[in-house]
């Protein structure tokens, strides 16, 4: 089933950080194992003259590794990362609501990126 997530807010800037294991879910053997980290930042990019954020960017970055179950041996692995952007005016569930959105726009990209590059390497899996 999907990993355990543990999130852990760090002191700096909203940071964000996720971990986990994903396989199949399935009862029968696996043959790979991916675990992963995610971590999250929001930083205000907008702001108005009386020192008010009305922009965000969310970057993040996800570590991740693909092992050969039976061993444990690392086969690839790698970074990615990306950013997505919203807006912080209007009324607080606007605000929300869209910071939500950013996160899922966000995810969506990152796991493209990883999925992409795990296709790639495919063909030299052993």
């Amino acid at each position: 089933g999907r990993g355990a997530r543990r999130g852990r807010l760090n002191s700096r800037a909203m940071a964000t950080c996720w971990t986990g294991r994903w396989s199949s879910g399935r009862p029968e053997v696996h043959r790979y194992d991916l675990a992963y980290t995610i971590v999250t930042e929001t930083v205000g990019v907008g702001v108005t003259p009386d020192n008010r954020i009305t922009r965000y960017n969310l970057k993040g970055a996800i570590d991740y590794t693909l092992s050969d179950t039976a061993t444990g041996a690392r086969i690839t692995g790698g970074r990615v990362q990306s950013f997505t952007a919203f807006a912080a005016t209007g009324s607080t569930v606007a605000g929300l609501a869209a910071e939500e959105d950013a996160g899922y726009r966000l995810m969506r990209l990152l796991a493209d990126q990883v999925v992409a590059r795990l296709i790639a390497e495919a063909a030299r899996l052993p």
